[in-house]
């Protein structure tokens, strides 16, 4: 039996999963709940949320940002885009779209325009001029003779297919195509083919060995059977792209239902056209993702490099400036990321953070000190039980925040602060589930289910409350006390002891701490110094928490230390 006095002053390493409750170095907490982790180390009580709008139904939020003066928030949902300005919804825009998943769309931005991807939809672009918000579909650049310059490929299935061309009764315009094995059905109708250097559109299927196709170049019957030939990569047969970016001025899409290892660079400058022309430095690129695995690119990021981020690895191409004739594409890391639902990969501190296809793991891709080789690192070590099936994810650079929305309605917070080694991990609780989760010119916006309503709400650190409604408690308990390096069998504290700055309130299991009436007064901060409690409990096992500080009273708190006199045995 012997007596400990000892001081928690930071709580740098936040919530920590039970199976590290046993080691020495670790300063982190059992629970952190509505409290952030400061750069120094402290906590402080989350900040309240503030509602903007209530919204129809669930829905995906996507900055818009033109200038410094032409900010929008876009409020996604069914075939309704809301557009917010200042937090004022000024327009409603309908789309088209029907069947579609918006939490699988992926977009990109340059200059007034978002490019919109999806799986099974043409990509769409929205744009902002001086007349209004337009949405339309993207179209390929057209040639003088109605051609257009969007990329082709061989598939599978054209493999050892031959095509003889022979006149159609149509007019010279048509022709028909024979093949010598079975192919053609009901979905070729549409699709665009480049056979003999023409395109052609497949107007009719015949048989599975015939169809008529129609061209607006002149044809000539080549007298024997052509087995060069290939088919446009995106349609409705074979898909559209899934990912979308731009990288040194090309517009990269990735990935299809058919060929979903694929990656398409537009020229430089042009976005419309896909054309690889004779391979000059500013045509077209496509390149193919070889591995003994099956990739499905998840998404593609442009940051120092062109990373590839796919089911299975991580890839990058290095080379600056990009060409047809010099691109250098490799797999750096084996971690795979999710591709059922898009979690855009943010940027933090000159890594693109992701989450993992486990949905298990916060991922760093960082390059290595020679700038030579990346590192998938671990971001949620310590704290992987908060990670429950991630659905939205962002990260605020002015709070130095990354919000994780969880399937069960909590968001899991990253606190990370890499000059003083902050890498805390905390949950945020509301009286309802968060469903969506995006950074907007430094603030933190939600769509939050209450009940059975959608709301549009955003963290502001001048609300106590949510929503001045709905109240929350910060609540955080001791991680298991380790003393002289023992983990002791029994242990008491006799006396805890809390240093704070700017608070309120403050219950120190469960027991309310009194606080100096002149800090309710008008114009008070709060009170800054220690308060304490003495604790004649008995004894405990020492694996449950020693201490919880918590408060349901929407009151500020900010807490340096915490000090803890007591005994203890082994």
């Amino acid at each position: 039996m012997g007596n400990f006095l000892k001081t928690q002053n930071s709580f740098s390493n936040g919530e920590v999963a039970p199976e590290f409750y046993a080691l020495n170095n670790v300063h982190g907490l059992s629970v952190l709940e509505n409290m952030d982790v400061l750069q120094s180390g402290g906590l402080k009580r989350r900040p309240g949320l503030k509602q903007i709008a209530q919204i129809p139904q669930d829905a995906i939020l996507v900055p818009f940002k033109i200038s410094e003066t032409e900010k929008y928030l876009l409020v996604m949902y069914g075939q309704t885009i809301d557009v917010y300005e200042n937090d004022i919804k000024i327009t409603t825009i309908t789309t088209s779209w029907t069947d579609i998943n918006l939490k699988q769309m992926q977009y990109a931005q340059r200059f007034n325009t978002i490019f919109f991807v999806f799986n099974n939809l043409k990509p769409q672009m929205l744009t902002k001029d001086a007349d209004g918000f337009h949405i339309k579909q993207f179209s390929f650049y057209v040639n003088q003779n109605m051609s257009i310059n969007i990329p082709f490929m061989r598939f599978d299935d054209m493999d050892g297919v031959s095509i003889t061309i022979s006149n159609s009764d149509i007019d010279n315009n048509h022709a028909v195509f024979t093949t010598n094995k079975d192919l053609w059905s009901a979905d070729w109708v549409g699709e665009r083919l480049l056979v003999n250097d023409i395109q052609w559109i497949v107007q009719s299927v015949q048989s599975a060995r015939s169809v008529t196709v129609y061209t607006n170049s002149g044809f000539s019957f080549p007298g024997t059977p052509l087995y060069d030939w290939y088919v446009a990569a995106f349609s409705a047969k074979r898909g559209w792209p899934m990912s979308v970016s731009f990288h040194q001025n090309r517009l990269v899409f990735g990935g299809t239902k058919s060929a979903p290892n694929n990656l398409w660079m537009s020229k430089v400058g042009d976005y419309t056209n896909f054309d690889t022309g004779t391979g000059l430095d500013d045509d077209a690129i496509f390149l193919t993702l070889l591995s003994s695995q099956h990739h499905q690119i998840s998404t593609i990021v442009s940051s120092d490099n062109l990373q590839i981020l796919t089911s299975v690895g991580e890839w990058a191409i290095s080379n600056a400036p990009l060409t047809p004739s010099n691109v250098n594409v490799k797999q750096h890391t084996s971690v795979g990321s999710t591709t059922s639902t898009y979690l855009p990969p943010q940027q933090i501190e000159g890594a693109t953070v992701f989450i993992s296809q486990s949905g298990k793991d916060v991922r760093e891709l960082d390059l290595d000190d020679l700038s030579q080789h990346y590192n998938a690192n671990d971001l949620c070590l310590f704290s992987k039980h908060l990670m429950n099936n991630p659905s939205s994810i962002a990260f605020n650079q002015s709070t130095h925040q990354l919000f994780v929305v969880m399937e069960d309605g909590y968001m899991a917070v990253l606190n990370k602060h890499p000059n003083t080694e902050i890498n805390a991990w905390g949950k945020y609780i509301t009286d309802g589930h968060f469903k969506y989760v995006s950074v907007f010119d430094n603030n933190t916006y939600v769509v939050v289910k209450r009940q059975d309503k959608f709301y549009l709400e955003k963290f502001d650190s001048d609300c106590l409350a949510d929503c001045q409604t709905y109240n929350f408690t910060y609540r955080i308990s001791a991680f298991p006390m380790i003393v002289n390096n023992h983990n002791p069998k029994k242990i008491r504290a006799r006396k805890v002891s809390v240093r704070v700055i700017d608070t309120k309130t403050l219950f120190i299991n469960s027991y309310r701490v009194e606080i100096p009436n002149y800090v309710y007064e008008t114009g008070s901060s709060g009170y800054n110094g220690d308060l304490t409690i003495n604790l004649l409990g008995g004894q405990i096992n020492t694996i449950e928490p020693l201490w919880t500080l918590s408060s349901s009273e929407q009151l500020n708190a900010t807490i340096l230390s915490v000090t803890v006199d007591g005994w203890y045995s082994i």
